[in-house]
């Protein structure tokens, strides 16, 4: 691999077994943008279900939450050769974290198993500081019984001196001020409501302000426009042709840097589907193609690194146990190009900037 070209993944992973502590933790790889080839994967920093990873946009801390009941946020302070030194973490205040943000200023959870963000602010180096974390419960349910039977919290996504947190369970987005710390009243805002049943997981931001939201359990991506302050449903596609609700369940989305395409990785169908997005006052989508990633992959997460030749997406497979890297092409169809075991089951992958 040509190190002068190559760029620094960081990957968390769950455990090797149902019970955390059994090998996981946060590794690191390198991976080539022109050719997609992955280098040899080495363990940094160990910790209990690194699920999600995210970096301080401004100094050189990384975050990853531990999905365990009670959640914990862990940090480390990266040094120029990529290692980690572990700084001071707290829990969550919430149960089985899968997703964290960072913001110069805090940094924010998003707790999956009651529903609950949380926001934990930070000094000006990263390091979060235990008093000042605040909790935003959520409340509702869905129609789905064995998923939505209360909130659950899944992404959170900042947007400008706002945050969007997706809650799979009420089939609703929820919006906080970015700063809603300690002695700042926060309420409940609810920016968009989907179609019972959506099970909104993941979403992106196209240019114009429209959302596409990946849904769950209803196999379609859906996309919400803005309106009176928040956003309404103005359509919605089939995560791929045929993707059936409660088969193929839609995981991680992206959008290209020039906001072309929209990449959805898709468990039970265990491929990487790729979209036209079209935007506007009227965003649409049309279904372009998908890559096949393996029987049982369950593609958990992924990352687009933009090479000379095109995008590489590099997929996390929970299900096999696998990273594996994707060359696309200009329609959209793509090719494995490197496929590496891992230890334990990787959940998620991010870039170094």
């Amino acid at each position: 691999m040509n190190s002068t070209r190559s760029r620094t993944l960081w990957v968390g992973t769950y455990p090797a077994s149902s019970t955390p502590g059994t090998g996981e933790g946060v590794w690191r790889i390198e991976v080539d943008p022109a050719t997609g080839s992955l280098g040899t994967a080495e363990l940094v920093a160990e910790a209990a279900a690194p699920s999600f990873l995210a970096r301080h946009p401004h100094t050189a801390v990384l975050y990853a939450v531990s999905e365990t009941a009670p959640g914990r946020l862990a940090a480390w302070r990266v040094s120029d050769d990529a290692t980690l030194a572990p700084l001071d973490g707290l829990t969550t205040g919430g149960d089985d974290p899968c997703y964290v943000a960072a913001t110069s200023g805090a940094v924010w959870v998003a707790n999956y198993g009651d529903g609950i963000a949380t926001v934990v602010g930070v000094t000006d180096d990263g390091t979060p500081v235990p008093d000042r974390r605040a909790l935003h419960a959520g409340s509702g349910s869905g129609p789905v019984a064995d998923r939505q039977e209360g909130p659950h919290a899944h992404q959170v996504t900042v947007l400008g001196d706002e945050v969007l947190v997706t809650d799979l369970g009420a089939d609703l987005i929820r919006r906080y001020p970015v700063d809603a710390g300690p002695g700042r009243a926060a309420g409940d805002d609810v920016a968009a409501r989907l179609p019972a049943g959506t099970g909104p997981r993941h979403l992106v931001v196209l240019p114009s302000g429209a959302l596409v939201v990946v849904g769950e359990l209803d196999a379609h991506l859906h996309v919400l426009v803005p309106s009176d302050g928040g956003w309404e449903p103005s359509g919605r596609v089939p995560l791929a042709p045929g993707a059936a609700a409660g088969e193929d369940l839609g995981g991680h989305i992206t959008l290209s840097g020039d906001g072309t395409r929209l990449h959805v990785g898709i468990r039970g169908a265990d491929v990487l589907a790729v979209h036209a997005v079209t935007d506007g006052a009227s965003p649409e989508i049309s279904y372009l193609a998908d890559v096949a990633l393996g029987d049982g992959g369950w593609p958990r997460h992924h990352e687009v690194v933009d090479g000379p030749g095109g995008e590489v997406v590099v997929v996390a497979l929970q299900g096999t146990s696998e990273l594996v890297a994707v060359r696309l092409g200009a329609s959209g169809s793509g090719e494995i190009v490197a496929r590496v075991p891992w230890a334990t089951p990787p959940a998620c992958v991010l870039v170094e900037r």
